[in-house]
């Protein structure tokens, strides 16, 4: 497995820097990161959040290409119904030449209401919208499509779907499955083949919610006030704009004990070797050819950040090729 760095860019209010500061800063770990021998930054998408989540991925994708020269960019995800598939096809194609040829697009349906407001867009249809925009893509990027076209012959495209059903939807387009999740392997395999593709052209790869550190116990206290910060962050924006209620507060000590269920349900945190024997079992026998954590949790200190950057790239990405 390859490992990256995964940025969202948030800037809560209680942590709160300069934005020009927190983008340079992020561009600046880019590059460090490239320097320590990461495989790939990942970038991903929100709107309307109140830290200032990252929402055009793309945007800051062309900054990390014009500051790298060797890591792959991705987006994990973009939502694919909040936006038209010929910007989509444009921007991605300005990425990858922008890159010479390193843009890996990983695109999603979104869950949020207030998103699909802000841009007009039918939740009811989100699922089948990110289909299509998935063969809209190989059509606006093939002979008479968009101009220019991508460096890439034929760019990485993931569907970020979870679960057997989304696995089966990213099976039966032929394209890549943005998830670590062994259990999703068998749907994505019989629905290749069923749809007359090679199961052996299977790629999937995705995040890992985790920290790693080479002193778990002493930098808990810090780890812990950002981490139940982001989770708690992601539980009340997704309940935005519908009947539920907000969820209560999480408790990090259970998070980092508990076996992964669902997306925001566990924490990996350790030392390298421990998470990497999590993220192993996480993965099986899954065709899993890139994993990649969080560089940053919600307003964390930027020497914490650099820090972390060091040993994911050092101590963890050893472990795990």
């Amino acid at each position: 497995m390859r490992v990256g760095i995964y940025f969202d860019l948030r800037n809560p209010p209680g942590w709160r820097v300069p934005p020009s500061r927190l983008y340079g800063f992020t561009l600046e770990m880019c590059r460090e990161a490239e320097l320590l021998g990461c495989d790939s930054v990942w970038l991903t998408e929100h709107h309307l959040f109140d830290d200032d989540y990252l929402p055009q991925p793309l945007t800051f994708a062309a900054a990390v290409a014009a500051r790298t020269q060797r890591v792959r960019i991705g987006t994990g995800i973009l939502i694919a119904p909040l936006h038209h598939p010929a910007e989509v096809a444009e921007q991605a194609a300005v990425v990858d030449i922008v890159s010479d040829g390193r843009l890996d697009l990983g695109i999603g349906a979104g869950y949020r209401v207030p998103e699909f407001e802000l841009f007009g867009a039918e939740m009811a249809t989100r699922y089948r919208a990110t289909d299509d925009m998935a063969r809209e893509l190989r059509r606006l990027w093939g002979t008479g499509g968009v101009t220019p076209r991508p460096v890439q012959e034929r760019p990485p495209l993931w569907m970020g779907y979870q679960g057997p059903k989304g696995a089966r939807r990213a099976g039966l387009l032929g394209e890549c499955l943005l998830t670590v999740n062994k259990d999703s392997w068998p749907a994505y395999r019989d629905a290749l083949a069923e749809a007359g593709h090679d199961p052996a052209t299977a790629r999937m790869a995705g995040g890992i919610q985790g920290w790693v550190s080479e002193d778990p116990e002493a930098d808990w206290p810090e780890v812990a006030r950002h981490v139940g910060y982001q989770v708690d962050s992601y539980r009340r924006h997704m309940v935005q704009g519908t009947d539920a209620p907000v969820p209560k507060p999480v408790d990090p000590e259970k998070l980092r004990t508990r076996e992964p269920r669902g997306s925001l349900d566990h924490f990996f945190y350790g030392t390298p070797e421990e998470v990497a024997r999590r993220v192993r079992d996480k993965v099986g026998d899954a065709p899993v050819e890139t994993v990649y954590f969080w560089a940053s949790i919600g307003g964390m200190p930027e020497k914490a950040v650099a820090r972390h950057i060091q040993t994911v790239c050092t101590r963890m990405a050893p472990l795990l090729k």
